[in-house]
């Protein structure tokens, strides 16, 4: 398959209850590359409630989508995430919790978040020379929505906004909902997919994810934290 953007996520466990719930909550599984019907609850839309994150999959960004710079290759970043997560130990979390963020939902984690940091900022920084150049048209796309200048550094040292010391790990798991329907969807996702949810959590692997022409992303391959 071809991929036009490849990105570092953290994919929860496939086969787990909860990402197999998350999954068709989104209706798309990122690990085999089909759609999924959506689950019935509670009479909500949730096609149209999933929409915008429906592409990505259940998932959290660690480094941000990127086009292959220039002399790099799939290979050559297949091999560097698998030497990145040899120096990376597996992070533990107390659990997660769903939070609002703005107008979206997702999840978010409980308890001390700095291992988790430390791991999300190098995938950003060690994978960095795989990533081209933002084009000028997608820094003002960005800078449209209003960024505070270290955000603003970011994009322009990192091509992303929201990395470091902007970091916010979080499964997304609405598009931006009017905030009418936000106490509703919250319910339904209390009910349906928080009980199901581990405490802890550990993070094992990394996965590398392939976009593909039409927007969809694809899991490539889990590297195992062995650090």
């Amino acid at each position: 398959m071809t991929f036009t953007r490849y990105a570092i996520y953290f994919a929860p466990p496939h086969g787990a209850a909860w990402s197999q719930f998350g999954a068709s909550w989104l209706g798309w599984d990122m690990e085999t590359g089909e759609a999924l019907p959506h689950p019935e609850v509670n009479g909500l839309d949730v096609a149209a409630i999933t929409a915008t994150p429906r592409k990505y999959g259940l998932h959290a960004t660690m480094k941000p989508p990127m086009r292959l710079a220039e002399g790099t290759s799939r290979a050559d970043l297949e091999a560097a995430c698998a030497a990145l997560a040899a120096t990376q130990a597996p992070v533990t979390l107390e659990g997660l919790q769903l939070a609002r963020l703005g107008r979206f939902l997702a999840l978010r984690p409980v308890g001390d978040e700095s291992a988790l940091n430390a791991l999300a900022a190098a995938c950003v920084r060690d994978l960095d020379a795989f990533r081209a150049p933002a084009p000028e048209a997608e820094l003002a796309r960005r800078r449209a929505n209003g960024l505070s200048p270290e955000q603003d550094q970011n994009l322009v040292t990192w091509g992303y906004p929201y990395v470091l010391d902007q970091f916010r790990f979080h499964i997304t798991l609405t598009g931006k909902l009017p905030k009418p329907e936000l106490p509703s969807v919250e319910a339904a996702l209390q009910a349906h997919l928080i009980p199901l949810l581990p405490a802890p959590l550990v993070i094992k692997d990394l996965a590398l994810m392939g976009e593909d022409t039409e927007g969809r992303f694809h899991l490539i391959h889990r590297y195992a934290l062995t650090g």
